[in-house]
């Protein structure tokens, strides 16, 4: 499948400057505030995760809705030579995909793409593994003053007991942690938004246990 390119906004990109704390006056996330980041959910990896098929199909259902309310959208590959691509699912939404080598994402440049997005402070993360590269990426984000939500239900470790030492660690640091429909209504705001219709059935669909079409090679 592949997805009709959106307008791209006129205007010169600015550098980020200065602190990043404006969202904070809110405790609600902000489409317009957002920026959806995939950290490695990746075709050799996923299978160890634990409950990884839950995980994966709650990232699909994330992604498909921050593209549908044009949320910009970035990812990162671990090695990717050696751990595989980024499931298709997943890579055909995003705008940006970063290979790395460092766990934390935003030693090879994760900042700095983010960046250009300056009205972008608010990143919602969802990714593999959480006591890894998801744990190192959030404190570096969150060191440079960004507002980060971990989407707990998207994100996944090998085993549950790293997976909720990470979740507490991140958030005595500072992270919000939030679940998928957490997030969805947050985006939406109202329910005559005109998106609401489409992101309703994939609510529902979660709601139910029905995955999404997940392409997983």
């Amino acid at each position: 499948m592949r997805l009709p390119s959106r307008p791209r906004s006129s205007g010169a990109r600015q550098e980020v400057v200065g602190s990043r704390s404006a969202d904070r006056r809110t405790n609600l996330l902000c489409a317009q505030s957002s920026l959806l980041l995939f950290i490695d959910h990746q075709t050799r990896l996923w299978p160890s995760i634990d409950d990884g098929e839950q995980v994966l199909a709650n990232a699909a259902r994330l992604a498909e809705a921050a593209w549908l309310l044009n949320i910009p959208i970035v990812a990162t590959e671990q090695t990717p030579e050696k751990i595989g691509p980024l499931t298709t699912h997943i890579r055909r939404y995003c705008s940006t995909v970063i290979s790395k080598v460092h766990f934390d994402a935003c030693a090879d440049g994760v900042i700095d793409t983010i960046g250009h997005n300056q009205e972008r402070t608010q990143i919602v993360i969802s990714g593999c593994e959480a006591h890894v590269c998801v744990l190192q990426t959030a404190i570096s984000l969150l060191h440079a003053g960004f507002s980060v939500w971990i989407v707990t239900s998207a994100t996944g470790s090998h085993s549950p007991s790293d997976r909720a030492l990470a979740f507490e660690r991140l958030r005595g640091l500072g992270a919000t942690l939030v679940s998928l429909e957490m997030v969805l209504f947050e985006w939406l705001r109202r329910s005559d938004h005109p998106k609401f219709r489409e992101l309703l059935q994939m609510i529902k669909s979660h709601r139910s246990g029905v995955p999404p079409d997940i392409q997983k090679h």
